[in-house]
């Protein structure tokens, strides 16, 4: 019998069936003829087969020692298909002892790992496989012998928008773990989760799957950083030994899954009654697996897989996205005419995935649930658990990679899902938009969208007059009841209150002033910078805009923007004021945050309101001293600025932006206005600076600030003379006019 059946493609690719034995010197040949002629496919796929073993016999899972670890190491086990992973193991082998690593990225839970987490054999470690010190911690001291490596960001989408941090979790990070490994020389298994698009795409018409020793062509940053964790596995099994296996799987479905993937996104849009959003024309072909059958693969390639050989997990069972779409419909009543809308296609979007299964069942493993069955128990499972996930809306976008990724322009995803509620035609005619899952009346066309706001700072002057604000505007809002250095508590509130935007007004600014502070420097690092950095992880994970309340006192006036010139600080100015704890904690946080693109940063500047019975109101500071100092400085008139603020929210306004009226003023004409509308009588003295620094103990900031881009933003926006004199001296006004 011919040993070896070959089938070249279009794409050139050659599959390799039956024997993968190759006699003696025919595979050398074939190589060295190909690159004669130019065709390197042929040696690389040879340089392949002989990384992954085709020199060896066929597999007989009956006949193979079963692999028995001790200490297991679980990576990403908190994401969707390592739980699921995990906790099979914790259940079945409760003399195994399985440690899992997990950062807790937005798409993990630990809840995923619930039922894992009262055994004895259980141990969860947060933290990122980047962190060499903590792999090499890890390994030493809970003595793991064997590795299953599934941490990495896996939404395509997501790799479009911001493909470095891909490279930075899926390269990167798989480099720490071999070379930890390495160092250690403990590790009897090393199992390295691939994925079946680094084969690329397959042909239409390919009767054979993509083999284990087919060539990769990855055409995705996603993908493509898988090829290359998967090119150093190799290499650090021929150059150093290790004992490590490859799997390249399907899609993967069922419950516990972060829902910016196509089945739990569709459920959950028809759960919503909201339309199914398909990229392109819907015929991309994707195999599907039930999680359960595929944690069993893993079960089995841990104990039968052969160091040094990839195994495909798949299945040879297709389907179209638009079927998908189309029997997720029919379970939930829905008429596929009126939910399903085909939106704007991927940047590249590979046509079809197939996998030859072949060599997995080999060591007996089969799957088990069909697609119906699978396809119910999933939903089953998200209607019984509908908030698992919390506010989701933003995963369930039609490119979820707008709101999920750092580095990306953001958009309104109120608006953009609900703008898909209606067709083209549906809408010339006014018609109703798609029907809810659990009821027979339709929606509306797309009304004005609904908020509701989470906020922190309760006790402060800020926080407080937002809530006022809310109220007026009848905007629901709660405040926010965990403390900012409780990461588990901000979830605890976010859960609960389900928030569509999260304001921070909470802070340490001193008691009575920013001199308390150098006195306290933990309690103002621990609010100022843990705390705030604590609250915008937290959103970040979950989708959330955060509007944080910051302070312009991080500048003083110096050569390039001298006093009384006009030229004030932009926001990509630097911080140059370090004169005060409070400054420097600010300037400190305001730097970190800029890694954070779901922040809104407001340099909010001495703020003023019309309540001068307000300790904090700048106005009231200065009436009630003895002596002022006399310099001109960008102020921030609360009544105008804040109702600004919840604006820039709605408009889902981010970076850094000076928070100030334009224009300066002075502390002389600030406290003549007030001798004009309020006390004809009053009357004050000045002092120097120097004479100032006598009786603080820190200095203060003195500065113009920019504001002509919240200028552009808010045209009405008046200037801080013409806003002291609207909303604060006039509203007080005891002085009759003349």
């Amino acid at each position: 019998m011919l040993w070896l059946s070959m089938f070249l493609s279009q794409t050139g690719r050659f599959l390799l069936t039956e024997d993968l034995r190759p006699r003696e010197g025919v595979m050398e040949t074939l190589a060295g003829y190909a690159l004669c002629h130019g065709d390197h496919r042929i040696h690389q796929d040879h340089c392949l087969l002989r990384h992954h073993g085709a020199s060896h016999p066929p597999l007989d899972g009956a006949k193979m020692a079963a692999y028995e670890p001790k200490n297991i190491l679980i990576t990403g086990a908190a994401g969707f298909i390592a739980s699921h992973v995990a906790n099979r193991l914790v259940r079945n082998y409760p003399h195994y002892k399985i440690v899992v690593l997990d950062k807790l990225d937005y798409c993990s839970s630990l809840n995923n790992l619930n039922p894992s987490r009262p055994s004895p054999n259980f141990k969860f470690v947060k933290g990122d496989i980047a962190s060499a010190d903590l792999v090499n911690y890890l390994l030493t001291t809970e003595s793991i012998d064997t590795i299953m490596h599934f941490a990495a960001q896996t939404h395509v989408d997501n790799s479009f928008g911001n493909s470095f941090e891909f490279t930075k979790n899926n390269i990167y990070g798989t480099h720490v773990l071999l070379e930890a490994c390495k160092v250690t020389g403990q590790i009897r298994r090393f199992i390295h989760v691939s994925t079946d698009e680094v084969y690329g795409e397959t042909d239409e018409d390919a009767v054979v799957g993509n083999h284990e020793a087919s060539q990769l062509l990855p055409t995705n940053p996603y993908s493509a950083t898988k090829a290359g964790a998967e090119m150093l596995v190799m290499a650090y099994g021929r150059s150093y030994g290790l004992p490590v296996i490859t799997t390249r799987g399907n899609n993967v479905y069922g419950p516990n899954q972060f829902p910016e993937k196509l089945i739990p996104k569709f459920i959950l849009l028809a759960m919503r009654g909201l339309p199914l959003p398909i990229h392109g024309d819907g015929s991309n072909v994707r195999s599907y697996l039930y999680c359960e059958d595929v944690a069993e693969a893993f079960e089995v390639v841990l104990h039968k897989g052969e160091v040094g050989h990839v195994y495909n997990i798949g299945t040879v069972k297709e389907r179209r996205v638009i079927d998908v779409a189309k029997d997720i419909c029919k379970l939930f009543g829905l008429d596929t005419e009126k939910v399903i809308r085909f939106v704007e296609n991927r940047p590249f979007n590979d046509q079809r995935y197939f996998l030859d299964d072949q060599k997995l069942k080999k060591l007996g493993w089969a799957e088990r649930t069909l697609w119906e069955e699978g396809l119910k128990k999933t939903i089953e499972w998200y209607t019984n658990n509908p908030d698992y996930w919390g506010d989701v809306a933003g995963a369930l976008l039609p490119h979820p990679r707008m709101l999920m990724t750092p580095g990306v322009e953001r958009h309104n995803w109120t608006d953009e899902i609900k703008s898909l509620s209606t067709s083209p035609d549906e809408a010339k005619e006014s018609s109703t938009a798609a029907p809810a899952a659990t009821a027979k009346s339709t929606s509306s066309a797309p009304q004005k969208a609904s908020y509701k706001f989470l906020i922190y700072g309760r006790t402060g002057w800020i926080g407080g007059l937002l809530g006022k604000i809310c109220e007026k505007q009848g905007i629901p809002y709660e405040y926010g009841k965990g403390r900012l250095e409780e990461r588990s508590q901000l979830l605890q509130d976010i859960r609960n209150v389900k928030p569509t935007h999260v304001f921070n007004a909470a802070g340490v600014t001193g008691r009575p002033n920013v001199d308390w502070c150098e006195t306290h420097k933990q309690d103002t690092i621990r609010t100022n910078v843990v705390g705030t950095l604590n609250l915008a992880d937290v959103c970040r994970e979950q989708g959330l805009l955060m509007i944080n309340y910051a302070t312009g006192c991080i500048f003083e006036y110096d050569a390039k923007h001298p006093e009384g010139s006009g030229i004030g600080f932009k926001e990509e100015d630097k911080p140059n004021f370090t004169g005060s704890y409070y400054s420097k904690t600010k300037a400190m946080v305001e730097e970190l945050l800029q890694e954070y693109d779901n922040v809104c940063t407001l340099r909010v500047r001495m703020p003023i309101s019309s309540d001068l019975s307000n300790p904090r109101n700048f106005i009231t500071k200065i009436a009630r001293y003895d002596k002022v100092v006399n310099i001109p400085n960008s102020m921030t008139i609360l009544d105008e600025l804040l109702p600004i603020s919840i604006e820039m929210a709605k408009r889902d306004c981010r970076g850094i932006w000076n928070f100030t009226n334009p224009g300066v003023v002075s502390h002389n004409e600030i406290l003549e206005m007030y001798k004009k509308y309020i006390n004809p009588d009053f009357k004050w003295t000045n002092f120097t600076l120097d004479e100032q620094a006598k009786v603080i103990v820190a200095p203060r900031s003195n500065n113009e600030m920019d504001a002509s881009k919240l200028k552009s933003e808010f045209p009405e926006l008046l200037s801080i003379k013409d806003a002291l004199v609207k909303y604060v001296f006039e509203p007080n006004r005891k002085v009759p006019a003349n």
